[in-house]
């Protein structure tokens, strides 16, 4: 399939679905790369955060949100919003569908949050 042409005046040409800037957008500069600066509206979060945000307790964080659980023994816990879904200390698996990960992954990939946001609920525990 071809590439659909290059408008005048762009600057290179559309970027497929696998190679998207993954890089938060922002308004007030670009790049010369042409990917959108931070500006650091959001202060990075430290390498240290990050590995506490990811070993963190699960159970606990989403008893907060509400969610419930049920213990199936040997320390797993099916939450009962997510069929399927088990969680267990700070990871979690979907085996139906094919998923697994730590606490933030959690918060991203099921509860649909953005990394920051994901980060800023953890580590407000």
């Amino acid at each position: 399939m071809a590439r659909p042409p290059v408008r005048a005046g762009s600057r290179r040409p559309q970027r497929g679905a696998s190679e998207r800037c993954v890089t938060p957008p922002c308004t007030e500069n670009t790049s010369k790369l042409g990917h959108r600066c931070n500006l650091n509206k959001n202060p990075p979060w430290t390498r240290e955060q990050i590995r506490a945000a990811r070993t963190a307790p699960l159970i606990p964080l989403l008893e907060k949100r509400g969610l419930k659980f049920v213990e199936t023994g040997g320390g797993n816990f099916l939450v009962t919003a997510y069929p399927g879904l088990i969680a267990k200390e700070s990871y979690w698996r979907w085996p139906e569908r094919n998923l697994s990960g730590n606490t933030i992954d959690f918060f991203c990939q099921i509860l649909g949050l953005s990394f920051h946001d994901a980060m800023t609920k953890i580590t407000a525990s």
